[in-house]
């Protein structure tokens, strides 16, 4: 850690107080260059009145630590030559050309390692860094502008825990861009929020997240686990298999069966397993034991608590989604009159003005019967069965609000692993009145996403014929989706979070998966005072 802190404090703070941690290609190349040395000999490193000075000796993963010096150390490779030790570092790079052959994280991390040595008594003069990529190994001199400079940044990294909040990022740094906590961070968006750096946001994040979700739709289908794949069985016939490595998230849909084995393995690397009833109603999700950005976590407490900021949330969320609503009917509603926009316009405007919770539940429930009885207008062709005369739920009762429904529960499967990612409580929200088993922060993320995404699925299901009458079973008690219309349906929804969107706010492009998380971030942000205001998403 004083390792990063050198580095970037920022980057520090994130790994040891918050728990953050995302993997590289360079971080797990890095772990495979330690494969080796990372397993302890069969002997020990003798105690310094041991050493023999003419039988040289080499010990690997040797692990000290010291009260005094309050540091702790494991060290790649101990070198025993003629009475003196000697720390040896492996780095996956090459060796930069520079004049100390070393950058100062590097060499700082070499002198922590000596001084903890030299703290048991050991003789130590020099360290050594190992960079496989170039097979080049430098020596670091132990000398007392080292051991200062390792001193000053082991004070700054221990004052962390103490100053209550994350340092400011890097601005407009070349660190960030090999940083594997970059989109974690978000260095060049929160210091365009803040109006700090460059006035263009640097394409630092991946546009998209690695793998993909495994949809099972199939009541009778059972997963396990063989070798580095999932199989999906239906008795004794192969249904489908995915690689675990190319998977984001298992999601089973009714009476799937998984097996203990494999939900271990997808536990082991963090990827989330989540439930919806046959119906499609959301469960829950399976995911691995965590409690990274705890200090996040007092922090959202703590804002929840206050009425006023709560309201100033909740505005953000409502005003965004009012926005997002008028655009999508202004795109693809036709013969829609012009007073219905400049209606939710007004209302957009409203939101400003109300001072209290209950106002601003009525202005989104005006906006929304607005927004459903024009959302017929939206729909293209006659056919009946998509004749949509207002909104209904629990069930719902035509095919039309069944899509609905269904799309919203994904949303909120989606922001809650989103949620669960960053490190939040999905139950405390600042809309949305807390109850048990309600999911409120994924709830009020998700307001202004609705018709980004989910209205958008549904049209799109629709009117290009996607999703047919057929695909749908009515009954006295309700609509549900059948299988293959599940199916198919999916694969728009996926299609859509998948798809390439320009963020309005810092101009990059990202899918709308990545959004989601990204919003998350932002609302982390806010709450952590990095940002003043939650910098809501609106489509144009």
């Amino acid at each position: 850690m004083i390792n990063e802190h050198v580095y970037c404090p920022r980057l520090c703070a994130l790994e040891w107080l918050n728990g953050e941690w995302a993997d590289s290609a360079d971080t797990v190349e890095g772990k495979t260059v330690h494969r080796r040395v990372d397993a302890p000999t069969r002997g020990r490193l003798p105690e310094p009145e041991d050493i023999d000075p003419e039988r040289p000796l080499a010990v690997r993963r040797v692990e000290l630590s010291d009260p005094a010096l309050q540091m702790l150390a494991r060290i790649d490779l101990v070198e025993v030559n003629e009475g003196e030790v000697a720390p040896i570092e492996y780095k996956k790079s090459v060796a930069p050309d520079i004049p100390l052959r070393a950058w100062d994280p590097e060499r700082v991390q070499v002198c922590v390692q000596a001084l903890l040595l030299r703290a048991h008594g050991y003789t130590v003069t020099r360290g050594f860094l190992w960079f496989a990529g170039s097979r080049t190994r430098v020596e670091v001199p132990i000398t007392e502008e080292l051991v200062a400079l390792t001193l000053q940044h082991r004070d700054g990294a221990l004052a962390l825990t103490t100053a209550g909040r994350l340092p400011p990022p890097l601005i407009d740094s070349p660190r960030c861009v090999g940083c594997s906590l970059v989109g974690i961070c978000l260095p060049d968006e929160q210091n365009h929020l803040a109006g700090a750096g460059a006035a263009e946001v640097r394409p630092l994040i991946p546009a998209r997240k690695d793998g993909l979700p495994l949809h099972v739709t199939s009541f009778r289908a059972y997963l396990k686990k063989k070798d580095e794949e999932i199989i999906a069985m239906e008795k004794d016939e192969e249904l489908a298999r995915a690689r675990i490595n190319d998977t984001s998230a298992v999601i089973l849909y009714g009476p799937v069966s998984i097996t203990t084995p494999l939900m271990n393995e997808l536990a082991s690397r963090d990827i989330p397993i989540s439930f919806h009833s046959t119906g499609g109603w959301y469960q829950g999700s399976f995911t691995r034991a965590g409690g990274h950005n705890i200090f996040g976590r007092i922090a959202q407490h703590r804002v929840a608590a206050d009425p006023a900021a709560c309201l100033a949330l909740a505005k953000s969320f409502v005003r965004s989604k009012i926005a997002n609503c008028r655009v999508l009917m202004r795109r693809n509603a036709e013969e829609l009159p012009e007073t219905v926009l400049i209606r939710m316009k007004e209302m957009g405007a409203e939101v400003d003005r109300v001072d209290n919770a209950a106002s601003l539940l009525g202005v989104e429930g005006s906006a929304a019967r607005l927004y459903f009885e024009h959302l017929p207008l939206m729909i293209q062709g006659t056919d009946f069965a998509f004749d949509f005369q207002g909104r209904n739920r629990r069930p719902p009762r035509d095919p039309v609000n069944c899509m609905l429904s269904f799309a919203y529960a994904c949303l909120v499967r989606e922001f809650e692993d989103a949620i669960r990612v960053v490190g939040l409580d999905a139950c405390v929200g600042f809309y949305h009145r807390p109850r048990p088993g309600k999911p409120a922060l994924a709830l009020d993320l998700m307001e202004e996403m609705r018709p980004v995404i989910c209205d958008s699925v549904v049209l799109n299901a629709i009117n290009n014929e996607v999703v047919r009458p057929d695909d749908f079973e009515v009954t006295r008690f309700g609509c549900a989706f059948k299988r293959e219309g599940k199916k198919r349906f999916l694969e728009v929804w996926e299609r859509r979070l998948d798809e390439l969107a320009t963020h309005p706010t810092f101009g990059s492009r990202l899918s709308y998966r990545r959004i989601l998380e990204v919003q998350t971030r932002l609302l982390g942000k806010v709450l952590m005072g990095d940002l003043d205001r939650y910098p809501e998403y609106r489509i144009r």
